[in-house]
């Protein structure tokens, strides 16, 4: 191994996993049922077991989707927590992106109410323990249309918006943007009658940009949007002296970081003002220097900015890689057009967090992506082989969970739902009620895992995959008669003069025999040697002696949706 593979950093492979969900054994699901009758999986109940399992997988993260305490239906008033007003909950769990105390813990995720904190507490001193890191969500655009921190701690600034001055749409240090006189009337949405009704007077302005007292269905009805110092009516920024909102989220994030949050995904990060991030994540990370922040974003164009000037570590590639694959996956789109997606990147790729799913997606075995689960090995392989930067799955994912119920306020979209009490059965069987195995699995799912926990474990245990160059291989065999390039993608990762690995995939169902050019360029860029090879198939232990030479071909099979991973070793 030489020195540039042992200083290869360790690239995040984050397991996403919601704990409403996740360990919820009660097989009865009642669409649109209460936690009375659904049940609802708890932070104590992710134990050792588990966590194993979750390493064993390949996770360095884990992300703990919804634990702080957001909008819900259930009366937790007993325990001291203000309850939401229901007309305003998306079904009975509510969004956990309706954040209504963001010192808290969501009590529905607590085997004791009362010890709620303590139990996140141990959960991540579990997660570490297991030798993962915890990352949770960070919402600064927006809170539940009831916001109260009841468990807020001595020395914290001010609740969000009890200071606020309510007679102005903006005032710099408002938390909140106001209509002045107008009450809230979301359209399509009963706010309900006589004591039980939900009065908002004056109305604030919706989550999702959306400045109206009278947001539609579509809207984020159920949150408020924050005021971070834009005046939305003429657009002018307001940002000094430092916004009140700014302070509060700030002291917001220090809290969870001195509770052991080894990272923060942050929601929606693109539509709070750029220079909320520039000030915020150097302050937090003079404090905390190796927690690390992940932007959900949707703009290519902004991928500079947030990465060079904002300090981000991490950005969802889902307008770049994730879309193609779908394209490439459903739609027909040829697999040269992965290239571009490497291309825009250049130097940002290192920053760039690959998924196939998410809470906001499809799940890829749904009827509304692939149709089944056992297609996915070439859109795995490419969002775990073609950079450097971080890999996400979601939980559920590597078994083939489908996503195909109708579980209540989520209809049958091919999305596990986040707004509903649910469990969902790929993982219950899997889970086997805290002690994780395979018998309870059918034959792809076993063999599905096994995929996964392979490719996965790959990421980091090949150095030329954790941090080696890439070369792509397409621009050579365009002409190449005996490679297609509108189904097959291939390229070179290597450690120059090091590890060297050559991947192919097949988006086609049928096999092909496929010969790919390896051009000079490449042995001059990565240092290779021509001569003779041993090449071993990591996807399935195949073996072959094999030469490369520049501008001669590397002959392989590759089965119909499926890839192939050579590590490529010279040989005398």
């Amino acid at each position: 191994m030489n020195t540039s593979e042992k200083s290869c950093p360790q690239r995040p492979v984050i397991y996403q996993l919601l704990p409403r969900l996740f360990t919820n054994y009660n097989s009865t699901n009642v669409p649109g049922g209460t936690i009375e009758q659904n049940g609802s999986g708890k932070l104590a109940d992710i134990n050792g077991h588990i966590l194993r399992s979750i390493r064993q997988l390949g996770a360095t993260h884990v992300w703990l989707t919804g634990v702080i305490e957001h909008a819900h239906c259930p009366d937790y008033t007993a325990y001291g927590i203000t309850r939401d007003n229901p007309h305003v909950v998306k079904g009975q769990a509510g969004s956990p992106y309706a954040i209504s105390d963001y010192y808290d813990i969501d009590p529905d995720l607590a085997v004791s109410v009362p010890d709620r904190m303590k139990e996140f507490e141990a959960t991540v001193d579990r997660i570490h323990r297991a030798g993962m890191k915890v990352i949770i969500d960070f919402v600064p655009n927006h809170v539940a249309r009831r916001y109260r921190s009841d468990a807020r701690p001595k020395g914290a600034p001010a609740d969000l918006g009890a200071d606020d001055r309510t007679d102005y749409f903006f005032y710099r240090d408002n938390n909140f943007y106001y209509l002045p006189g107008q009450a809230f009337a979301p359209q399509g949405v009963d706010l309900g009658q006589g004591e039980g009704a939900y009065h908002e007077f004056p109305a604030k302005a919706t989550g999702n940009d959306c400045f109206s007292a009278s947001p539609s269905r579509n809207d984020w009805y159920e949150t408020v949007k924050l005021n971070y110092g834009v005046d939305y009516s003429d657009h002018s920024c307001h940002f000094s002296p430092t916004p009140s909102t700014w302070t509060k989220m700030l002291d917001i994030l220090l809290f969870w970081a001195a509770k052991g949050v080894d990272a923060f995904r942050c929601d929606m990060a693109f539509m709070v003002p750029v220079d909320f991030w520039r000030w915020a994540i150097p302050l937090v990370k003079a404090e905390f220097p190796d927690v690390q922040f992940i932007a959900e974003i949707y703009d290519v164009n902004l991928y500079h900015q947030f990465i060079n000037d904002t300090g981000f570590d991490y950005l969802y590639d889902k307008v770049n890689l994730y879309d193609t694959l779908r394209a490439v996956q459903t739609s027909g789109q040829s697999a040269s057009s992965l290239t571009g997606c490497w291309q825009r990147l250049g130097d940002m790729g290192p920053h760039m967090l690959n998924f196939l799913e998410n809470h906001d997606e499809q799940r890829y075995a749904s009827d509304f992506y692939a149709g089944k689960a056992d297609t996915v090995t070439p859109s795995l392989v490419v969002a775990a082989t073609i950079g450097t930067g971080a890999l996400m799955i979601y939980a559920g994912q590597e078994l083939g969970e489908r996503g195909m119920d109708a579980e209540g306020f989520s209809g049958r979209d091919g999305r596990t739902t986040i707004f509903d009490y649910w469990s969902v059965g790929t993982l219950r069987r899997w889970l086997g009620s805290g002690r994780p195995s395979s018998r309870n699995l059918d034959q792809m799912q076993q063999w599905l895992r096994r995929r996964y926990q392979l490719i996965l474990n790959m990421v980091n245990h090949e150095p030329a995959l954790r941090c080696g160059e890439f070369f792509d291989l397409m621009y050579v065999n365009y002409d190449n008669p005996a490679f297609d390039p509108s189904r097959q993608f291939a390229y070179l990762r290597a450690i120059p003069g090091g590890e060297l690995m050559l991947i192919a995939v097949n988006f086609s169902p049928e096999a092909v025999m496929t010969e790919i050019r390896i051009p000079q360029h490449a042995f001059d860029f990565l240092q290779l040697h021509a001569g003779k090879y041993q090449a071993e198939d990591l996807l399935t232990g195949f073996q072959k002696t094999c030469h490369l030479f520049p501008d001669l071909t590397f002959s392989t099979e590759i089965r119909g949706s499926d890839a192939v991973i050579y590590r490529l070793t010279p040989t005398k």
